[in-house]
């Protein structure tokens, strides 16, 4: 009976236990329902920390009554106002700070003060603009194209010597880049190098005029102009007092980032001519249509000649193709020419120092050789015909000189597979060409050693340079100078570390010092691209084995500067600084495990990328007509007026 009632007891405090913990429970729900009612009502922005996010220098695209639609870091987004936000329509297509809270726009801040000029001068830091001096980039500037497709722009996409951009400016700094327009360029800058072109910046600069010509020079605002007569010879140094505030200047000329002065020499009739007398070019002292810059930089004075496009062909064509050659292979010269100066008058390849392109072979070889009727009349009669790629922008029209009865593509310079474009095709240089597969497939046989050892030995009626001289030719070194060979190694590699390798323990090759040896046990093409260009060399010592890449620098290293080149004529030319090209075989000469020397067979001259002008030369010989050797050369591109009714 006891253990009875005991059990009866718990049971029930039990019952009691458990409704009791159900009324807890309850009202605990009830106490969370009532707090959670209050702070919805009075207490949610107490607890709620909002998201504030700047974006700065934005291009407001269009503003609407709910919002605003703006262009940020390549993206089109759409922002609604926060409440009471108001933003006047006025503010659509102009660079602003917008601040979002929770996403939601509550200030816009419009930057309108603009300016436009003439652009002198790009580089990383600003740019320089006539009339206005040097504006450097803020830290967090943004560039827009506006034309055409709204994009993200940069400095680089900025054309010299115009004035196709705005620029937004907030306390003395250029905060947004607008590229407003693309309009047609009739003008290239192109920097003069020294004599010999043996470096980009002068010392010195000695001028005159074959007329009457200004000189002017000074802070902008206040510049000055001093007359001279024709055949009067000035001479400016880097300490010139043109370059430094005066009694005529009273201040500091237009300062850029490595640059503190422009003296601008401008002939007093069109057809008026600069000659520099400093310089020394294969015509003599040359003499430049259009207006001379000098621009003081930190290490000497850059000149830079302003000159009409088609007046700059004159000089390039002649010093680029012969004058003697056909009518129509000028004609495609003129046209390879001007399509690939207007290519880098859309994007200068020297802007720093205000100028589009140089006149040595780095880009064009420009007024080496005096200008001739014949050029001349080249360039009036394609006046501009610009090459353009199926994709709308003008085509890469590199060009070289001969052929071995084959061309590659443009990765002989770049080395990644498939960067050239598809008009760049390599292709049998043969009156049998078809353009087809066929043709094609060839040029990838010939990457094999032996089958272009077998090409390269042989020769092809057909090709229209084989009676050229530098169809094939040969090269001996009979005495190997393993020091001439270092330092010819070495000096690719301090131009390039990545494109001169040394083979490690593991036998993979990395960039590092070229180290020293005592013997050179073997050299060797490893590696051919389309059409049989060499792509990598090996040259193993004692010591290291090294791998040289790119066809330049093969024909560089290659170049023992003293032998000299058998062409197939039976005449012997020099080999002052590369071989002819890299279309070519080498057969080590070896003594007791070691070279001695080496043959080298090989064809054509230069590249081997593009337009063959004596191929041009042949074919328009046997009656083709310049557009007709482009789409040769040029697969898929056509030929347009860039100037329209100009």
């Amino acid at each position: 009976m006891g253990r009875l009632g005991a059990d009866s007891m718990n049971r029930s405090q039990r019952m009691q236990m458990k409704a009791l913990i159900c009324i807890l429970g309850i009202l605990f729900l009830v106490v969370v329902f009532v707090a959670g009612l209050l702070f919805a009502l009075i207490g949610w922005e107490l607890v709620h920390e909002p998201v504030v996010r700047k974006s700065v220098n934005v291009w407001i695209m269009e503003v609407e009554e709910t919002g605003i639609r703006v262009y940020e870091e390549g993206q089109e987004r759409t922002y609604g106002f926060a409440e009471g936000m108001v933003v006047p329509v006025d503010h659509r297509e102009q660079v602003a700070d917008v601040t979002l809270v929770d996403e939601l726009v509550s200030q816009v801040v419009c930057k309108r003060h603009k300016v436009n000029g003439k652009v002198l001068a790009v580089d990383a830091g600003g740019v320089e603009l006539q009339g206005i001096g040097y504006l450097p980039f803020s830290e967090d500037y943004r560039g827009y194209r506006l034309y055409d497709i709204l994009t993200m722009c940069g400095p680089q996409d900025v054309v010299i010597g115009y004035d196709f951009a705005d620029f937004v400016v907030e306390d003395g700094k250029i905060c947004s880049i607008l590229l407003v327009k693309e309009a047609v360029m009739e003008y290239i800058r192109v920097l003069i190098k020294t004599g010999d072109y043996q470096a980009l910046l002068h010392e010195t600069v000695t001028f005159t005029c074959d007329t009457d010509f200004a000189v002017e020079y000074g802070a902008y605002g206040q510049r000055v102009q001093e007359m001279h007569h024709a055949g009067e010879v000035c001479s400016i140094r880097g300490d010139s007092v043109m370059f430094r505030a005066d009694s005529k200047t009273e201040g500091i000329m237009a300062t850029a980032e490595g640059a503190s002065g422009r003296v601008r020499i401008v002939p007093e009739v069109l057809t008026g001519k600069v000659i520099l007398q400093n310089v020394s070019r294969s015509q003599g002292t040359p003499a430049y249509r259009g207006t001379l810059e000098i621009v003081k930089m930190e290490d000497g004075l850059a000149v830079i000649n302003e000159v009409l496009l088609e007046e700059y062909l004159y000089s390039v064509i002649p010093s680029e193709m012969p004058a003697s050659y056909p009518k129509e292979a000028l004609k495609a010269q003129a046209i390879c020419a001007r399509t690939y100066a207007y290519r880098h008058m859309l994007h200068a390849g020297l802007a720093r120092y205000g100028a589009h392109v140089d006149d040595s072979t780095g880009y064009q070889v420009y007024n080496n050789i005096a200008e001739h009727e014949a050029a001349t009349t080249a360039v009036k009669e394609t006046f501009g015909q610009v090459l353009f790629a199926e994709d709308g922008s003008p085509a890469e029209t590199y060009y070289y000189s001969t052929s071995c009865g084959i061309g590659s593509d443009g990765d002989v310079w770049n080395m990644e597979t498939g960067g050239s474009p598809t008009y760049l095709s390599p292709q049998p240089i043969s009156r049998l060409t078809q353009g087809t597969d066929s043709d094609i497939m060839l040029a990838q046989v010939l990457m094999d050693e032996d089958k272009f050892a077998e090409f390269i030995h042989s020769e092809n009626e057909a090709d229209y340079e084989a009676q050229e001289p530098w169809y094939r030719w040969s090269y001996t070194v009979t005495d190997v100078d393993g020091d001439m060979l270092r330092d010819r190694l070495l000096q690719r590699y301090q131009a390039n570390p990545q494109r001169v390798l040394t083979q490690d323990k593991d036998g993979a090759f990395v960039s590092r010092p070229i180290g020293e040896w005592k013997a050179v046990k073997d050299i060797c093409i490893v590696s051919r691209g389309p059409g049989g260009v060499a792509k990598e060399l090996l040259i193993e010592t004692d010591k290291n084995v090294y791998k040289v890449l790119t066809e330049y620098n093969i024909r560089y290293v290659l170049c023992d500067t003293i032998s000299k080149v058998h062409r197939q004529d039976g005449s012997l030319v020099n080999a002052p600084s590369l071989l002819p090209s890299a279309y070519c075989v080498v057969e080590p000469l070896v003594e007791e495990g070691c070279v001695t020397g080496y043959i080298i067979v090989g064809g054509g001259y230069g590249h081997g990328v593009g337009m063959s002008q004596n191929g041009a030369r042949n074919m328009a010989e046997e009656g083709m007509m310049a557009e007709g050797i482009l789409t040769f050369f040029y697969h898929g591109c056509q030929v347009k007026d860039i100037y329209g009714t100009i």
